[in-house]
């Protein structure tokens, strides 16, 4: 079995969540097993690795799951991790972008100055859906001068289109079906 098919076959499947109709794949049974979760951070280093021929400077993690990848991969790969959030979380100075969501508007924040101009960046999540996030966390590292060269998505629902508002290539392990 792949390593894609075998942290697919992991993923958690609720019916009719958050709303009637949406089938919500939950990645946290990949991350309750040890194995399970170092073969998807093994699988996204490889993939940066042999993708990217420079190392990337920055690893930008998405509130709130992005999170849980973001700093492992940035320890592996000796870059920084700069978190994204929702409004209002951070302390200091912060660049912000409005989004628009799948039910109403919504902004993230980026701490000024946490990415410096000329700086490499790869973006993570845990899924692309319309893209919203992923766009406006493109939005901030282009407002502090640095250039994004990838998104990262454990998950994609490629039948919404998310992967069009990108301003870089994007890279999702498992492509759901609608």
């Amino acid at each position: 079995m792949s390593d894609v098919a075998y942290l697919k076959s992991l993923l958690g499947v609720h019916p009719d969540f958050p709303k009637k109709g949406i089938n919500f794949l939950d990645i946290f049974p990949i991350l309750r097993d040890p194995i399970a979760f170092e073969t998807l951070i093994t699988h996204l280093l490889h993939h940066i690795l042999t993708t990217h021929s420079t190392k990337p400077d920055v690893i930008v993690g998405l509130d709130a799951r992005g999170f849980l990848l973001g700093p492992i991969l940035a320890l592996r790969l000796g870059a920084a991790f700069v978190p994204v959030r929702k409004g209002g979380k951070l302390p200091g100075q912060v660049q912000v972008v409005k989004y628009e969501k799948e039910y109403g508007v919504d902004e993230f924040e980026m701490q000024a100055g946490a990415i410096q101009p000329g700086q490499k960046c790869i973006v993570v999540d845990d899924l692309i859906a319309t893209g919203g996030s992923a766009a406006a966390a493109g939005e901030l590292i282009k407002k502090s001068g640095a250039q994004t060269l990838e998104y990262l998505f454990i998950v994609s629902l490629p039948f919404l289109g998310g992967e069009a508002k990108l301003d870089a290539p994007s890279y999702s392990l498992i492509q759901a079906e609608d």
